[in-house]
C-alpha cells in the first residue's frame, strides 16, 4: 500500500456491531488518504476513483479485510455474521428499511450470507433479507458453508 499511494497501509474506521455498540475496525486502507475529505461519508461505488491500484486487486480478491481478524480475536466480530456497517449509514438504513435493527442481534462478521449470495452493489434492503436468513437460521453448518462459499467468492473474484 505504502508503494502505491501515500500513508498508512492499516487504517480503523468506526463501525456498528452486536447490540448497536460500536467498535474500531481494522482494514487494509485501499483509498487514497483522505478520500471523503471533500464529499464526507459515501459509500463507495463500482469503479470508485477513490481506490488506488492495489486497493482494486485487494478488493476483488477480499484480501482487505484480512486485518479484522484481529477484530475477530478481540470479540468485536466473528468470522460468519452480517457485515458490519458505518454509523454514519446506519440511522438511515433503519428509518427506510423495516427490521434492519434486527442484524445487530449478533456479532457482524468478516463475511456473510448477504455477501456470498449478492454482487458487489446489492440494496441494503436485499442484503438484510440475507443477513436475517442467516440471524433466523444460525448453525455451524450453515456457517461452514458461508466460509466454502467465501473462499469461492474470493478465488473467482464474484459478488460482494
Amino acid at each position: 500500500m505504502k508503494s502505491t499511494s501515500r500513508g498508512p497501509a492499516l487504517y480503523h474506521q468506526q463501525r456498528v456491531g452486536k447490540d448497536g455498540g460500536a467498535f474500531m475496525m481494522l482494514k487494509f486502507r485501499t483509498m487514497q488518504v483522505n478520500a471523503e475529505r471533500t464529499t464526507g461519508p459515501v459509500m463507495a461505488s463500482e469503479n470508485d476513483p477513490r481506490v488506488t491500484w492495489l486497493g482494486h486487486y485487494l478488493r476483488a480478491a477480499r484480501l482487505d479485510e484480512l486485518p479484522q481478524l484481529w477484530n475477530v480475536l478481540r470479540g468485536d466480530m466473528s468470522f460468519v455474521g452480517p457485515r458490519p456497517e458505518r454509523p454514519e449509514f446506519v440511522g438511515q438504513f433503519e428509518q427506510d428499511i423495516h427490521g434492519y435493527a434486527e442484524r445487530f442481534m449478533v456479532r457482524p462478521g468478516l463475511t456473510g450470507y448477504a455477501q456470498v449470495n449478492g454482487e458487489y452493489h446489492t440494496s441494503a434492503a436485499t442484503k438484510l433479507k440475507y443477513d436475517l436468513a442467516y440471524i433466523y437460521n444460525r448453525s455451524l453448518w450453515l456457517d461452514l458453508k458461508i466460509l466454502s462459499e467465501t473462499l469461492k467468492v474470493m478465488l473467482t473474484r464474484r459478488g460482494i
